[in-house]
């Protein structure tokens, strides 16, 4: 077992673990740490805790220290800074007539690197855009093309349910979604039923997949032949899977037919 921490660098963001080289750290601290990228500015989503060693990447990089107000004031400035530099380079887009979509600008806390995320629909030459860039922020410049589930992570939004978009909200990384699942949920296949604002499959089917397929399992399939609670054998119509119940179409007298309804 090892000692960890994990961080979170931006809203929602993939959680990593870091050493906290034994210093007691809490959910909700911030703490500058050491990162592939750089010097970063973290915020703590889980405190001290012991996890298996196989569940992590060893060595683990320690915290340098917890966040000062200084480091908290560098780090609003950079937000700041991040808006002008996301006007400059939209303008600069449209100077080299590129066909490319910026979504978000952002600063390394130590301002050693610039990095923008855009969208496009295929392959971008952007060598003479990343000169330009690096001639006006003189420091190192990173393009970084994301699709469409990325870039609704990134801007956010309301969902048809009402509430904040789950992947801009809480969800870490993006799971497998399939058209099973909808299935599985009686839900309508029609695209624009089912589909998040990323035009994807909504990343929430998979939220209620293990209790439909717990459910679904004590339920016959449409079109089984079963034999009822009251002795009668049929075909079945129709299933209500959180109700547990089961319209069977029955012969009540000869050739006569009806449908009724019963409990699985």
């Amino acid at each position: 077992m090892t000692t960890v921490i994990g961080v979170r660098f931006r809203t929602a963001g993939k959680i990593y673990y870091f050493d906290p080289a034994g210093m007691q750290i809490k959910r909700g601290d911030h703490v500058i740490v050491e990162t592939a990228r750089g010097i970063e500015y973290g915020f703590v989503v889980l405190g001290n805790r012991q996890v298996e060693e196989s569940k992590v990447v060893l060595p683990l990089k320690p915290v340098i220290r917890m966040a000062t107000q200084e480091d908290e004031a560098v780090e609003k400035r950079n937000r700041e800074k991040e808006k002008e530099a996301f006007r400059i380079c939209k303008e600069k887009i449209k100077k080299h007539n590129l066909e490319m979509k910026l979504i978000d600008a952002e600063y390394t806390f130590d301002n050693n690197k610039v990095l923008f995320y855009f969208t496009a629909d295929g392959r971008i030459d952007f060598r003479e855009l990343v000169k330009d860039l690096a001639s006006v922020f003189r420091t190192r410049i990173e393009l970084r093309q994301v699709g469409v589930r990325d870039e609704t992570k990134i801007m956010g939004g309301i969902g048809i349910c009402g509430r904040t978009l789950c992947c801009h909200s809480f969800l870490s990384e993006f799971i497998p979604v399939s058209i099973k699942m909808a299935k599985e949920q009686n839900l309508s296949l029609n695209p624009s039923k089912i589909s998040g604002v990323c035009g994807r499959l909504m990343c929430c089917l998979k939220n209620e997949e293990e209790t439909y397929e717990m459910l679904n399992s004590k339920l016959p399939s449409t079109g089984d032949y079963v034999t009822t609670s009251d002795g009668l054998k049929g075909e079945v119509h129709s299933v209500n899977v959180l109700r547990q119940m089961v319209k069977v179409v029955v012969t009540v007298d000869k050739d006569e037919k009806e449908i009724r309804e019963y409990r699985a």
